[in-house]
């Protein structure tokens, strides 16, 4: 199997690390703070437990964290075949992450952006071996969703593509080809859904509760757009907006006043027990 390294140990992140760990893959997750790490560890064996009950596979949660190395040393992905990149979708961020990685990682090893809307071809740029970076958009939550998007960058290669998209197959997922463009297909779209809903509780005109019962009860929805927000993070969302705006230099793509005082405030939604709605810690 190959060695795996993972970038970020979000919400994201941990269930990149858990997927490929699931399938027989040794695991490096890194992270720069050690309590995230432990969170991640916390999370991964609940998601196992619960995998069952939630229409999945009965997974082992020690047999899972055994295959899982954590540690805040970024050099300690030097081994790694593959490397899946997690980090938040600010730009000055990720260029710093991809500019040491291109560093620590020799090629042939691939280099892959998780990335919701930020261009695959302007990550590439950073590093001296751009043949050899790809996008893969992970759905979350990411054991459980069996499609990504695969997208090539201007420079990447098709050996790169090829490996990566049977790599993406022996951990369960459908790989659809999608073109450079910031957003792809499912954020273009998505967000855009989320941040006019949210536009929607910002102008008064209907409650975040009636919002997403309008998506469920007449669309069929499984989730409603802002209990999705709440799901990938109301300052995740924020950002992808942000990207896109700038991006595209579009007025539709403007972000609502509302998801900039959320984010703010820390009201980032489930993972910090607060944001469209309330959970229980």
């Amino acid at each position: 199997m190959t060695l795996i390294g993972v970038v970020g140990a979000g919400v994201m992140g941990v269930g990149v690390a858990q997927n490929f760990a699931q399938y027989g893959h040794d695991v490096v997750l890194v992270d720069k703070d050690e309590d995230t790490l432990g969170t991640a560890r916390e999370t991964i064996t609940r998601n196992c437990r619960m995998s069952r009950l939630m229409g999945g596979p009965a997974l082992d949660p020690e047999e899972i964290l055994a295959r899982i190395t954590t540690t805040v040393d970024l050099d300690a992905l030097a081994g790694a075949a593959v490397v899946v990149e997690n980090v938040t979708e600010n730009w000055e961020i990720k260029h710093e992450v991809h500019t040491m990685l291109d560093k620590i990682c020799p090629p042939p090893a691939v280099l892959v952006v998780n990335t919701s809307a930020i261009p695959i071809t302007k990550v590439a740029a950073v590093g001296r071996h751009p043949e050899r970076v790809i996008g893969v958009h992970f759905m979350n939550p990411v054991p459980a969703k069996p499609v990504v998007e695969l997208i090539p960058g201007f420079h990447t290669s098709p050996g790169t593509v090829e490996l990566t998209r049977e790599l993406l197959r022996g951990i369960g997922k459908n790989a659809i080809d999608v073109k450079d463009a910031s957003g792809f297909v499912s954020n273009r779209v998505l967000m855009l859904t989320v941040n006019e809903a949210a536009f929607l509780v910002h102008e008064g005109v209907a409650t975040a509760e009636s919002v997403d019962e309008v998506f469920r009860g007449c669309f069929g929805h499984p989730m409603g757009p802002l209990e999705t927000a709440d799901l990938i993070g109301v300052d995740t969302i924020l950002y992808s907006v942000e990207v896109l705006y700038d991006h595209y230099a579009d007025s539709k793509y403007r972000p609502c006043p509302l998801l900039k005082q959320m984010t703010d405030a820390g009201l980032h939604g489930r993972k910090t027990g607060r944001g469209f709605y309330t959970y229980d810690s």
